[in-house]
């Protein structure tokens, strides 16, 4: 890439961030090419923000002291139980759309209780028209899926639980 200035590059990020917020995106990448040996690589960004609300509802409702005392218990529990941060949770690669079977009608890649192998294809997300195949990242028995058969997935949601 040379080291042209173009004028247009700054309101074109700006738009791309703009389309980013209005679509309510998390990640949006643009090639933009303007000849031989220059081009213009944009990746615009942002997470999403994650508000744990079991403190500030404890804090905000005190006048109801003996009746929410049973609520803090599950919403403190409720950390643990987060799929995303188990060991054996494979998270989704890219933002898509996921597919638990290769084409409808067909048996699913796996289901709850089968055993897999390292690489072993389990289930597919599609991106822009592509379908792209998603590998076990290690062998073993998968515990939970945690999608449904053409649900949108972000980048980063957990899919299933391997263990």
């Amino acid at each position: 890439m040379t080291k042209k200035n173009h004028q247009s590059d700054v309101s074109f990020i700006e738009a791309l961030a703009k389309l980013l917020q209005e679509n309510d995106l998390t990640e949006l990448e643009v090639m933009r090419d303007y000849g031989e040996n220059d081009s213009l690589n944009v990746r615009v960004s942002r997470a999403k923000e994650v508000v744990q609300i079991a403190a500030p509802v404890a804090a905000a409702a005190p006048a109801a002291v003996t009746a929410p005392a049973a609520a803090p218990a599950p919403q403190a529990a409720a950390p643990s139980d987060d799929p995303s941060s188990h060991p054996g949770a494979v998270a989704s690669p890219m933002v898509g759309t996921v597919y638990l079977q290769s084409e409808p009608g067909t048996p699913a890649f796996v289901s709850v209780g089968d055993q897999v192998a390292e690489g072993q294809t389990i289930l597919i997300v599609e991106a822009m028209k592509t379908m792209n195949q998603i590998p076990a990242p290690k062998a073993g028995t998968v515990k939970r899926i945690l999608v449904e058969d053409g649900a949108p997935v972000e980048f980063g949601a957990p899919l299933m639980i391997i263990e």
